[in-house]
């Protein structure tokens, strides 16, 4: 029997064909290509170090820099021949102005090139005309020229009697003309070669003194940067935003038109422009003033050359930012100098102080205002009143006492102006000052107890540095101090008597003092003028001292001027003069006069007066007094002086004893002594010669007496 065998083991012999092996390819291995990451990134690091090194910069900067100037200097030549050539310039001028709203400038532009077209056209005409005419005088030259060689030639060849000799200039011309295309043959052509580079080198030097290259490839020490750039409303409205006021840079940046909508026009205003700011809420004009140094810096200007004053718009400043440098230029000499036949008018005239910051003539009213100037020493005080008192003199009817308590003979020129010229330093002069106040007041007392309708003459009294006056510590017989600021103290007593009447009867007091403070100069004394001006100052204190606080704070700054430099220039606080509406104060350049222009002037106006006696001290009167001698005194070296005058100076001669005096009593006195007022052109005068006779023929033990 058959048993069935199960096998261990796998036969290999399968019951059906396998499939054919698919044969195994083996690739053998290679190695791996290497990146080029590390390379590519080394050569950049090594093209960029190439780049950004210094040397290459450099490079790059003077290539950059020397290329815009051959190309900026072609520019700027091509824009000169244009203008000069064509009627751009003006156009160019006439549309600023119009934008700016000067129409008064545009019409002066478009009429500027009117007469430019005129006379271009002229011009090209004779342009025309010129082959014709050059024509004519070349043959006409030509012809003469061979006239008068030949009788050159002739009279040569009589004197070496050899008739070659007269073509001998000719050929001598002909010469010198060959010898002349020989040397243009030489020269041309090196010319030729070189004249296109000098032109080159002429562009490139125009284009370098005019900086005409990017800035970023200029050397560091003339980068001109943005100072002194034109003020345009994004450079305002940033300097705004940056000036370190939280509330205001907030609301500029939430405001949707980027600040704009705060500024008014910007105007052209003299030597530069002025804008007006309305503040958003929440912020006070006090706050843009206090930053006005960092607003200057923010608009590239110096702090003196921007000025921040609050006009009548709630909310309001205004900014008057003048042109980089322009403060530095001076103004010019001032009219009373230029023109010896101005003449003045106390009531209706005003003086020509100076100019204001718009440029614009800056005239004081000096009628019926009480005057105060302030300032530091050595910054044209005495100049910029003495300049008042120069143009008022040219009004004959005006009388002046004046106390120069400096005594260095700055009012040297009012000798024979002045009825009354005090000059010096010493306790003395300070008397002498204060009895000149108190006779003024003495005759301001008279005044106001005429009869109603009384016209009088303007009596203006000048007291210079008269912080001296104030700070005297001399006493009088009688105890009572003359200095001093209580009111026991005689010059101030007489300032304020004056201060509150004297106005109405044309008795006026100027004074000019060095740094205001309450011991120089009392409150009540500086609150008593009605025009207030002051120099530089050292502090903002001194300033409201000087001007008040209402003036200090709406803008007046004093001492913010710059010693020194901003000599003669005065901030005015006054009805006088003209101040834009809502201002309270008004920045003035004076004109300066030295003493040489000073004495002219006053020589002019003696030459308006019949003869002023001047005294050197004031008179404290007697009682008794030789009325003829003193009549004969004040007549001077005038044949005959009007009666009503000769009161005038007897009352300043000596006010105790003929202040009372009436033309009756002076007629009743020359009367009297046989030198009786008679009448010259219809008014009743006082002849010299007859006072002179009467002084020689009376017996002098009956001398008539006041």
């Amino acid at each position: 029997m058959t048993e069935n065998v199960v096998p261990l083991f796998k036969d290999p012999t399968p019951d059906t064909e396998p499939a054919p092996a698919v044969p195994l390819t083996v690739i053998p291995d290679k190695p791996a290509p290497a990146r080029p990451v590390r390379v590519f990134v080394r050569g950049r690091r090594a093209v960029a170090g190439a780049v950004k090194h210094e040397r290459t910069r450099t490079v790059a900067r003077v290539t950059v820099r020397h290329g815009a100037y051959l190309i900026g200097g072609t520019r700027i030549a091509a824009r000169r021949v244009w203008d000069g050539r064509t009627g751009a310039r003006y156009q160019r001028m006439m549309r600023a102005a119009e934008a700016a709203g000067n129409y008064e400038a545009a019409g002066d532009w478009e009429e500027r090139l009117h007469r430019f077209r005129a006379e271009r056209h002229r011009r090209r005409m004779d342009l025309l005309k010129a082959p014709q005419d050059m024509a004519k005088s070349a043959a006409v030259g030509t012809a003469t020229g061979i006239g008068a060689l030949i009788a050159v030639g002739v009279a040569l060849a009589i004197a070496t009697k050899d008739p070659w000799d007269v073509f001998t200039p000719l050929m001598a011309l002909v010469e010198l003309v060959r010898l002349l295309v020989v040397i243009v043959q030489m020269v041309w052509g090196p010319l030729v070669a070189v004249g296109p580079w000098l032109a080159l080198a002429g562009l490139w030097a125009l284009g370098r003194h005019q900086a005409a290259a990017p800035q970023w490839s200029l050397p560091a020490n003339t980068r001109t940067g943005d100072a002194g750039a034109p003020i345009t409303p994004s450079i305002v409205v940033t300097a705004l935003r940056d000036l370190g006021v939280a509330p205001l840079r907030n609301a500029i940046k939430e405001m949707g038109d980027a600040g704009a909508a705060m500024l008014g026009p910007i105007r052209i205003a003299g030597c530069g422009v002025e804008v007006d700011v309305t503040l958003p809420s929440g912020v006070s004009t006090n706050e843009v003033q206090a930053r006005r140094k960092k607003l200057a810096e923010n608009l590239s200007r110096h702090e003196h050359e921007v000025f921040i004053t609050i006009p009548e718009a709630a909310r309001t400043v205004r900014l008057w930012i003048a042109d980089s440098g322009a403060l530095d230029e001076p103004i010019g000499p001032s009219p009373l100098a230029l023109d010896e036949t101005m003449t003045a008018d106390y009531a209706k005239g005003r003086a020509p102080w100076g100019q204001d910051l718009r440029g614009d003539e800056a005239a004081l009213s000096l009628y019926q205002r009480h005057l105060l100037i302030t300032g530091k020493s050595n910054q044209g005080k005495t100049a910029a009143l003495r300049a008042l008192a120069l143009w008022l003199a040219l009004d004959r009817r005006v009388e002046f006492r004046i106390a120069d308590l400096k005594g260095v003979g700055d009012w040297a020129m009012f000798d024979g102006l002045a009825t009354v010229l005090i000059q010096g330093p010493t306790d003395d002069h300070v008397i002498d000052a204060t009895e000149m106040i108190e006779e003024a007041v003495a005759e301001m007392e008279r005044r106001v107890q005429a009869p109603p309708g009384t016209k009088f003459t303007p009596l203006i009294c000048v007291v210079d540095e008269a912080q001296v006056a104030f700070m005297c510590p001399v006493k009088g017989d009688d105890g009572r101090p003359y200095g001093g600021s209580k009111a026991t103290s005689r010059y101030f007593m007489a300032a304020r008597k004056i201060h509150n009447q004297g106005r109405a009867v044309d008795v006026l007091l100027w004074q000019g003092t060095q740094d205001p403070t309450d011991q120089n100069l009392p409150k009540l004394v500086r609150e008593g003028a009605h025009t207030r001006a002051s120099l530089v100052l050292g502090t903002e204190s001194q300033s409201r001292m000087a001007l008040g606080d209402s003036a200090v704070d709406g803008g007046a700054a004093p001492h913010l001027l710059r010693q020194g430099l901003d000599k003669g220039t005065v901030v005015v606080a006054s009805d006088g003069i003209k101040i834009p509406a809502g201002q309270p104060s008004i920045t003035v350049r004076t004109h300066y006069i030295d003493d040489t222009a000073a004495n002219q002037i006053a020589d002019r106006a003696r030459a308006l007066r019949d003869g002023v006696t001047t005294l050197t001290t004031a008179d404290h009167g007697e009682e008794e007094r030789d009325a003829l001698a003193d009549i004969a005194t004040v007549l001077g070296d005038n044949p005959r002086v009007l009666t009503a005058d000769v009161l005038k100076r007897l009352t300043t001669l000596s006010p105790a004893a003929y202040g009372a005096w009436t033309p009756g009593d002076l007629k009743r006195v020359l009367e009297d002594a046989g030198a009786e007022p008679y009448k010259s052109d219809g008014r009743m005068v006082v002849g010299r010669d007859r006072v002179a006779r009467a002084l020689a023929n009376r017996d002098t033990d009956g001398s008539a007496s006041a």
